[in-house]
């Protein structure tokens, strides 16, 4: 365990994340916290807070500390507040959103530099989350492949998560836009991608958003973003987060990916979700 000035951090893993104790997120904090928690941030990856008690307003509050809050545009459906998503798992849902490997909302031109998840109704078993460290992804890599990959750009697309061509809002409590007014989000961005504040290079790609390499047909860039798929989740690259009502997760989504595990049917999930622009 670190002991920094006003909070502890405990690592959960090896490979990412880690415990922050000794801080309340619905406080006005100083710099100081904040700059200590950023720190923790850039160090684990994702960083996660116990037993806190928020309403929307401190969320955003404390987001908004990082940078300014993002707004999603395939969650809106008439709410008020358009800078807060809401994810519920209902009892009987078939699917939840994010239960493929994925970092969030790839398809902008700059997508969110992170998000901030709370936990307000979680089941007593399940609903866990995984998180993945892609710069243990990239340097995996072999010599040739990071050869090949440095130079190549991958289009990044929302046309499997929202629309009316999906059909996704039939088998599941979160709802996304399927109206015939909504449009594809679609930006190329590096394969390989160096972090703005560490210099490290990391892989971003995702199996929900990323469909093919730039200048390349499906049918040519299938293989090798299969293999990226499979190689960017391995187990020594994970750490796995246990939820219960009042957690806090807040992850760097520059150089993460992550899942909701969908493995309790029977229970309530509801998460309150904000995310931070790139």
């Amino acid at each position: 365990m670190t002991n920094c000035h006003s909070i502890t951090v405990k690592p959960i893993a090896g490979a990412l994340g880690a415990e922050v104790g000794g801080v309340n997120l619905s406080d006005n904090l100083p710099e100081e916290t904040i700059s200590e928690i950023r720190k923790a941030l850039l160090q684990y990856l994702v960083i996660f807070f116990h037993n806190q008690n928020l309403t929307i307003d401190q969320q955003k509050a404390f987001t908004k500390r990082f940078g300014t809050l993002f707004v999603h545009p395939n969650f809106q459906l008439g709410q008020k507040d358009k800078e807060t998503v809401h994810l519920v798992r209902q009892p009987g849902d078939l699917t939840v959103a994010g239960e493929k490997w994925h970092a969030d909302t790839t398809m902008m031109k700059i997508p969110p530099m992170g998000a901030i998840l709370y936990a307000l109704d979680t089941p007593d078993y399940g609903g866990d989350t995984i998180f993945s460290n892609q710069y243990l992804a990239y340097e995996t890599l072999s010599d040739g492949m990071k050869a090949m990959l440095d130079g190549l750009n991958a289009i990044h697309s929302d046309i499997r998560v929202a629309g009316p061509q999906t059909n996704v809002n039939a088998t599941r409590s979160t709802k996304v836009r399927d109206d015939e007014q909504w449009q594809e989000t679609i930006h190329s961005h590096q394969v390989i991608r160096i972090h703005p504040e560490t210099g490290r290079k990391c892989l971003f790609v995702n199996s929900i958003y990323t469909t093919r390499f730039e200048n390349m047909t499906h049918e040519e860039s299938k293989p090798l973003l299969d293999h990226l798929f499979k190689h960017q989740c391995r187990p020594e690259f994970t750490c796995r987060f246990r939820w219960k009502p009042g957690s806090v997760a807040f992850w760097d989504n520059r150089c993460t990916i992550h899942l909701a595990i969908h493995d309790n049917q029977k229970s309530t999930r509801h998460m309150q979700r904000t995310q931070i622009a790139g």
